[in-house]
């Protein structure tokens, strides 16, 4: 694997348009960007985006004055399972941009800094299938998964054999964060925002989330 150090220096290269030199410039101290976005499905090859929504946190502070947010045009029509699910109809869509008048905007919006998400690695691959054909690179961007570090603050510690539950409900029920409406790209993104914020202040301070023990339960045979 390339030290990250070289791998920037590669995407610099291939840079095709230099107006975007910004992506690699330092990031402010202390801010991040969660992002989240909404699909038609899974496949990363066929689906398309249909939502972005981008949250800055300075510090602590979670700034939902400062946030991204876009309805996208896909490229085919929505099928009913993905209105059923992200509640995106048809008509909500219909008078959206396309996505290549929404990713500039995006990408200044996120700057250099660190990206945040709930599985990010999925909502990066599929802006990056966009963004490739745009500017020539991939997101340069330093990329944190919640469920990684609520993984080391629930998990880390854990024998063998621990049944393990990286669900969203999960780390929400776990960090006491109310629910909204999920499979909403900014009430997932202000959510995962939430989750970040609390399991970087647990990891600082060392302290882990408690696992329920589970009793073993003697079931006789033919009860």
């Amino acid at each position: 694997m390339l030290p990250r150090a070289f791998k920037r220096l590669l995407h610099q290269a291939t840079l095709s348009d230099q107006s975007y030199r910004f992506m690699f410039g330092r990031a402010p101290d202390d801010e991040f960007v969660v992002i989240d976005c909404e699909t038609t499905g899974l496949n990363v090859r066929t689906d398309d985006v249909v939502a972005i929504a981008a949250i800055k946190i300075r510090g602590n502070r979670i700034l939902t004055s400062a946030r991204f947010e876009a309805i996208i045009h896909p490229d085919r029509e929505l099928a009913a399972e993905a209105i059923r699910i992200h509640r995106l109809r048809r008509s909500d869509v219909e008078a959206a941009p396309i996505v290549w008048k929404v990713l500039p905007s995006f990408l200044h919006f996120i700057g250099p800094r660190p990206l945040i998400g709930y599985y990010v690695d999925f909502d990066v691959a599929m802006l990056d299938k966009y963004i490739l054909p745009l500017v020539g690179i991939e997101l340069p961007n330093e990329r944190i998964e919640v469920s990684r570090l609520y993984y080391d603050r629930k998990y880390g510690d854990a024998p063998p054999n621990t049944s393990v539950d990286l669900s969203f409900a999960a780390i929400l029920r776990d960090l006491s964060i109310p629910p909204l409406g999920q499979h909403d790209a900014f009430n997932d993104a202000l959510m995962t925002a939430m989750m970040f914020v609390q399991l970087r202040d647990l990891t600082r301070r060392g302290v882990r989330i408690t696992r329920q023990r589970t009793r073993e339960v003697f079931n006789p045979i033919g009860a």
